[in-house]
C-alpha cells in the first residue's frame, strides 16, 4: 500500500476547501506553483486525476477518498495532541489551523442547542470547523467525506459510519403580532394557507411545505416563498414583517412568550428527528465529539422515538 505525503495531501484538501489554487497556497503559507506541484505529485502517485478543474473546482471519485484520507490523518494528529498535552503539556505544540477538524451541522442547531456543547473543544485547542447547510442534506457532506461527522435528519446509517439518535426538534409557524393582527387575525387554516408568503432557509428548505400538508392533511402544496440562508435571519424577516414562517420552537419560544411572535397554528407542532452520524473510527477527540453533542441534545431535545420491536 502507498504511503502518501502529508503535506500534498493537505494541499489536495485545501484546495477544495478554500475553493482554488490561490487560497489554498494562502492558506498554507506556500506559493501557488508549489500547490500546482504537489497536486501533480500526488495524481501521478495516485495515477488518476483527483481535482475537477471548474467552476468551482471539484474533486473527482479518488479525490473525495484522497480528501477523507486526509481528515483521518487529521483526526489522528488532533487524536496524538490530545494524548500529549495530557501525559506532557509541554511537549505537546499549537494545534495547526489549515488541520481543521470539520463537521456539518444543520443551521437550526447551531442557532439553538449544538454551539454550546462545542465550547469545551474549541476552548481547549481543537481547531474545529462547522460546515451549515440543511438538515436535509448535511449528511451529503459526510457521504463525500469533507466531514468527520454530521447532525442530520437522515435516520440511516450511511456506509462506513456509525449513528446515534440525538432526538426530535419541533417547529411551529409564526409570525410578527402585527402581521398576524393585520393578515390573519384567527390564525392559518387549511383555507387561507396560500395567501402569505412563506420565509424559507434556502430552495432545498422542504420544512414550510412539510408543515402546511401535515397541519391541513392535504397532499401537496404550493407556496409563495422567500429565501433568507440564516436561522437568525429568517426570525429577523418575520418580525420584520416579511411573512409566516415554519422556525424551531427552541429558537423563538421567548419571543412567543413576549408577544413579539403569534403562534398561528397553535395546535401543531411539526418534529423533525435529528441523527449524529459519524466515521466509524476508535479516536478520542471523535468519540469527545460525538459525547458532547449527545448530552447537549439531551438537555435540549425531546428523547428520540422508542421504535417498536
Amino acid at each position: 500500500m502507498s504511503t502518501f505525503d502529508p503535506d500534498a495531501l493537505e494541499c489536495l484538501a485545501a484546495i477544495v476547501e478554500e475553493g482554488g489554487f490561490e487560497r489554498a497556497a494562502q492558506r498554507l503559507s506556500i506559493t501557488q506553483s508549489a500547490v500546482s506541484q504537489r497536486l501533480r505529485a500526488l495524481e501521478a502517485q495516485v495515477g488518476t486525476v483527483l481535482i475537477v478543474r471548474s467552476r468551482p473546482l471539484k474533486p473527482t471519485a479518488a479525490g473525495q477518498l484522497m480528501i477523507k484520507h486526509a481528515k483521518m490523518m487529521r483526526l489522528l494528529r488532533a487524536d496524538l495532541d490530545k494524548d500529549l498535552k495530557e501525559l506532557a503539556p509541554s511537549s505537546a505544540g499549537q494545534s495547526r489551523e489549515d488541520e481543521r477538524i470539520s463537521v456539518a451541522i444543520n443551521a437550526d442547531s447551531i442557532a439553538t442547542w449544538a454551539l454550546p456543547a462545542l465550547d469545551p473543544l474549541a476552548q481547549g485547542g481543537l481547531p474545529i470547523e462547522i460546515i451549515t447547510d440543511d438538515q436535509e442534506v448535511t449528511h451529503e457532506w459526510l457521504r463525500e467525506g469533507q466531514v468527520l461527522g454530521c447532525v442530520t435528519s437522515l435516520g440511516q446509517a450511511l456506509r462506513g459510519c456509525k449513528m446515534e439518535s440525538l432526538g426530535g426538534m419541533d417547529y411551529v409557524l409564526v409570525s410578527s403580532a402585527s402581521f398576524a393582527r393585520e393578515h390573519c387575525p384567527k390564525g392559518i387554516n387549511e383555507h387561507n394557507f396560500h395567501h402569505f408568503p412563506y420565509v424559507a432557509f434556502n430552495r432545498k428548505d422542504q420544512l414550510q411545505h412539510l408543515f402546511v400538508t401535515q397541519a391541513f392533511g392535504l397532499p401537496r402544496v404550493v407556496l409563495r416563498q422567500r429565501f433568507v440562508p440564516s436561522s437568525e435571519g429568517q426570525v429577523r424577516a418575520v418580525k420584520a414583517g416579511w411573512g409566516v414562517s415554519v422556525l424551531p420552537e427552541l429558537q423563538v419560544r421567548e419571543r412567543l412568550e413576549r408577544g413579539e411572535l403569534v403562534n398561528l397554528v397553535p395546535r401543531h407542532a411539526l418534529r423533525v428527528a435529528l441523527y449524529w452520524h459519524c466515521w466509524n473510527l476508535s479516536s478520542d477527540v471523535l468519540d469527545t465529539l460525538s459525547r458532547a453533542l449527545r448530552e447537549a441534545a439531551g438537555r435540549a431535545l425531546h428523547p428520540p422515538a422508542v421504535k417498536g420491536p
